[in-house]
């Protein structure tokens, strides 16, 4: 990897960091700079503004996440498999990427209506859909409960899953397979079919 390569990685690193402890809007360029080593105005030679940042840090993020869901053959799967393996690859994104995963869910509501932000918001309905999918072929194929709405179980199953970010820390003997087979074993089983419902 060339160095203007290793520096944009860093610089991205770097405000990751910032932005998940301080928000966007509390991180100045400076901060970014001074993270990295470099002035605010030696900032601007990788990046034209904070927003650019932002802009590339989380697309890059939910480019890669897609490209994980999608690597696991997401479609061949069975719909308990299917979320299953969802859950897993969210999980360790969040592991591997904590900072960026704490600074999309923070601040991509505020982003998304953005017209800089049109490839991130397509980006997301994509991931969107796949959860969505995965909750609807559950229900068609008698697996989930068609009593809760899908929008609403996707927000409960997504936001659990995401938010451990912020309480799971990396050596943690509470493994990532442990949490995934739990996460699983709450929302599946409760969301179960039951003979007596």
């Amino acid at each position: 990897m060339s160095e203007p390569l290793d520096r944009k990685s860093g610089i991205l690193d770097a405000a990751a960091t910032l932005f998940a402890a301080s928000g966007i809007a509390g991180t100045s360029m400076r901060e970014i700079g001074d993270a990295v080593g470099l002035n605010a105005g030696a900032l601007y030679h990788y990046f034209r503004s904070k927003g650019a940042i932002v802009n590339e840090l989380v697309t890059g993020y939910l480019t890669e996440l897609l490209a994980d869901y999608q690597a696991k053959n997401l479609d061949r799967l069975e719909p308990r498999d299917r979320l299953k393996a969802i859950v897993d690859v969210s999980l360790a994104t969040g592991a591997a990427r904590p900072a960026a995963t704490k600074v999309y869910h923070a601040e991509f509501a505020n982003l998304r209506t953005l017209r800089d932000y049109a490839e991130a918001r397509k980006l997301a309905d994509e991931i969107q859909t796949l959860w969505l999918d995965a909750i609807e072929a559950g229900k068609e194929t008698g697996v989930l409960r068609k009593d809760v709405p899908s929008k609403v179980f996707h927000r409960f199953l997504r936001d659990s899953v995401w938010f451990t970010v912020y309480w799971r820390k990396p050596d943690d003997p509470y493994t990532l397979e442990e949490l995934s087979n739990d996460c699983v074993s709450v929302f599946l089983d409760g969301m179960a079919v039951h003979p007596d419902r």
